[in-house]
């Protein structure tokens, strides 16, 4: 599956952690992410990630873009819901193209981890089938 990762500044340490703690289960799948994010998680984890630009540059405007072209599976996408970010209209259109294309989403590591365990369980399988 094609996994992209997204994370606020805040939230960036977090996105790391995490794909530390599943590190094997994301190396059997395809990563993208937005550049600084994935910059730090490849070099903590040794994962190969396509990086993007970053987002305040339109690196989150190339995920929406493969998410409207049907090349994104899941969305990883850590959020500060405290901080006023000013790309959030971009983000919005970008968990919008979710919805529109049934992507699951996480926004929060309690969401993130659920929907890895339903990958490793093979519960989200439906999304190959219906691509195809």
């Amino acid at each position: 599956m094609n996994i992209a990762l997204i994370a606020h500044d805040s939230k960036k340490e977090l996105m790391v952690q995490f794909c530390i703690a599943y590190c094997g289960m994301l190396s059997r799948h395809d990563l993208c992410a937005t550049g600084t994010t994935g910059k730090l998680v490849a070099e903590a984890t040794g994962l190969r990630i396509q990086r993007f630009l970053s987002g305040s540059q339109g690196g989150d405007q190339q995920i929406s873009a493969r998410i409207s072209c049907n090349e994104i599976d899941i969305l990883i996408f850590f959020r500060d819901p405290i901080k006023i970010n000013h790309n959030e209209p971009n983000e919005a259109h970008l968990l919008r193209l979710c919805d529109v294309y049934n992507i699951p989403v996480a926004t929060n590591i309690a969401t993130a981890e659920a929907l890895i365990h339903a990958l490793e369980r093979g519960d989200l399988d439906w999304r190959e089938i219906v691509k195809d």
